[in-house]
């Protein structure tokens, strides 16, 4: 085997079972062809793809993670907690992420019917058939509006009229942080804060007592190694992982088509995202390497 220490990883993924535009199996062997030794599938509040992503991974010799981003309540920002090496099959998890997936088929509707008050010629069929056989969602409803020339590209479908501040927006039900982290511990995961800047921490200080809190529920990891992170961001990031006690973990977020401009492996400061972030998150779980 290569020296570990050269051997890439991409510990956030997404596929078309939920928001990305490949296949899980796709995802699997786009990241083989790009020399990454390990990658975890990170599909938000679904693990519907992971049989397929661990079948093409066993195919094509790419270790493959099962794993999860749940979305958590917070404000200002959003916090969405990732998951790693859990049981995918739990039930307890099952049941919940049912929940999530319901709130998630009530609000593309009203979505929807906000779009159509603006004079957008938008429908739910239109949106199902962009989605495919995964779970609908705004990068979905961004891509019908795309298609029908309504924005000349997906980052202008949000800040038009779907994002936060859009005035198509629909609130998204979200479990409290320390019931996701508790899902993902529970399951037998591990979990992390992903993206921690998309909190809209007010300081630093802020921030600090959002990880300890985060801790004290069970959390074990931050990914400090993300596309968006400047230098200066995850520089901190390091810095308070190890005052916390925190692993670090990293992934490109990578979702195709749906969210151009990043590759599979793709972070800031590429040297950082071996495999040894691996080897501290099996170790983490008594897990032989």
């Amino acid at each position: 085997m290569k020296d570990k220490s050269t051997v890439y990883v991409d510990l956030h993924v997404h596929s078309t079972a939920s928001d990305g535009s490949f296949s899980p199996r796709e995802v699997v062997i786009k990241a083989k062809s790009r020399g990454l030794q390990a990658i975890a599938l990170t599909d938000h509040d679904t693990v519907d793809g992971l049989e397929e992503a661990l079948a093409a991974g066993k195919e094509v010799g790419l270790e493959v993670i099962p794993g999860i981003e749940i979305s958590a309540e917070h404000e200002p920002g959003s916090m969405h907690i990732l998951g790693y090496f859990i049981d995918f099959r739990n039930r307890r998890l099952a049941e919940r992420l049912q929940v999530l997936q319901r709130a998630r088929a009530e609000r593309n509707p009203q979505i929807i019917a906000k779009l159509r008050r603006l004079g957008i010629d938008i429908t739910l069929e239109e949106v199902a058939a962009v989605s495919g056989s995964g779970q609908m969602g705004r990068p979905h409803i961004a891509r019908v509006l795309l298609n029908k020339g309504y924005v000349a590209d997906l980052h202008e479908a949000f800040e038009r009229y779907i994002g936060n501040s859009g005035p198509a927006y629909v609130r998204k039900f979200r479990f409290p942080p320390q019931e996701a982290i508790g899902l993902i511990n529970d399951s037998g995961g591990v979990a992390s804060l992903a993206h921690p800047f998309t909190l809209q921490y007010s300081s630093i200080q802020h921030f600090k007592m959002i990880l300890g809190q985060l801790r004290d529920w069970g959390l074990v990891g931050l990914e400090v190694y993300y596309p968006e992170h400047s230098a200066d961001m995850q520089e901190t990031f390091i810095r308070l992982a190890e005052e916390w006690g925190l692993l670090c973990t990293g992934g490109s977020d990578f979702h195709g088509a749906n969210k151009p401009g990043i590759e599979l492996g793709q972070v800031r400061q590429q040297r950082f995202m071996t495999y040894k972030l691996v080897e501290k998150l099996k170790a983490k779980l008594g897990r032989k390497i």
